[in-house]
């Protein structure tokens, strides 16, 4: 593989909350010299809402050595209101780009059908996901022609400010015409009901014509989290208060670590040109009802367990590791595995 990344998130916004509240620049700083230095990565994607916290990430990871995949996301607006924020998102990729020459790759999107306005009814991403019908409206051919102009559409306004490469992150129902970008970009997580037919997933994409980079894939922290794939969060019923889980689930470290072992290895002899762990940190991502550390619920499962992160954050965060004794987590096993890897492949 000639890219070897981690995702890495400096906001991402749904239903008004930010899933990085506590965003501290010199603690952002330190992690992207740990993702060089420790995990062994040459690239990184950087997700969330802000320009603002994504460009300073963006020129701590440029510092490093890492190529930037600049991913802004703007979810649950209009098709207008997402072509403004591109339009804005391009010209700081650009800037970037004249700072660090071939080292940064503009995303246009992410899983857009679903995460944006006018393609599935529903408000938010997860009424969509919810919409009884959901299924046959993915399949509808005038559903598919809209979000396909629409992907054309910022694809070429992308081009008339960014001079770099271009991508978009998709997900497998939705149908690109990626000769209008560098990469083939998607989104290959493993879990039933293509658990057992992953490669050929990932060779299917990969004789697309383009370099294919797995955007974004991972594995929750707990057995039987594999077979879940993109969905594993769902273990978690976030109605009840406080959250409660949906089932009988172990937290599990190791389950986790094999699982990215054995996906890394699977990309790897799909002849998968980068890819993207999911995802280096998650803080703020399902801590209802806000920052504050002292209003997070009480809760009868480990908070870890339903986090695709390869370090475990602390609350509250005052609270500093073992192993880098400067940050607010500790590596988890995953960690160690992606690390493994990366450094002997």
């Amino acid at each position: 593989m000639r890219l070897k990344g981690v995702c890495y998130d400096v906001g991402r916004e749904m239903l008004g909350q930010n899933w990085r509240p506590e965003y501290d620049p010199s603690a952002v700083r330190r992690d992207l010299q740990i993702v060089h230095d420790e995990l062994h990565c040459n690239a990184i994607r950087l997700q969330g809402r802000s320009l603002d916290r994504l460009a300073l990430a963006s020129r701590f990871a440029l510092e490093q050595g890492l190529e930037v995949w600049f991913s802004p996301e703007l979810w649950d607006h209009s098709p207008d209101e997402t072509s403004d924020y591109l339009v804005k998102a391009a010209d700081v990729a650009q800037g970037l780009l004249d700072s660090a020459p071939g080292r940064v790759v503009l995303s246009v999107g992410s899983e857009l059908i679903l995460f944006g306005h006018g393609f599935i009814p529903g408000e938010n991403v997860l009424e969509r996901l919810a919409y009884p019908k959901l299924r046959d409206a993915l399949r509808d051919p005038s559903t598919q022609a809209a979000f396909r102009a629409f992907i054309s559409r910022l694809a070429d306004e992308a081009r008339q400010r960014f001079r770099g490469k271009l991508t978009y992150a998709s997900v497998g129902f939705e149908r690109v015409d990626w000769s209008r970008f560098d990469y083939v970009g998607a989104d290959l997580y493993r879990g039933d009901p293509m658990f057992d037919r992953y490669p050929e997933l990932l060779r299917r994409y990969a004789s697309l014509g383009k370099p294919l980079v797995n955007t974004e894939f991972g594995c929750c922290t707990f057995r039987g989290a594999e077979r879940l794939g993109g969905r594993g969060w769902e273990v978690v019923d976030w109605s009840h208060w406080p959250p409660r889980l949906r089932g009988n689930y172990v937290y599990d470290q190791t389950a986790q670590a094999n699982e990215l072992t054995a996906l890394l290895t699977l990309n790897e002899a799909a002849g998968v040109y980068g890819t993207f762990v999911f995802t280096f940190i998650e803080t703020g991502a399902g801590a209802l009802p806000g920052t504050d550390p002292t209003l997070r619920p009480r809760l009868d499962f480990d908070p870890d367990l339903p986090r695709y992160s390869l370090v475990r954050a602390f609350y509250p965060e005052a609270r500093r590791g073992t192993t880098f004794p400067d940050v607010a987590w500790e590596p988890k096993e995953s960690f160690h595995a992606v690390a493994n890897y990366y450094r002997n492949h």
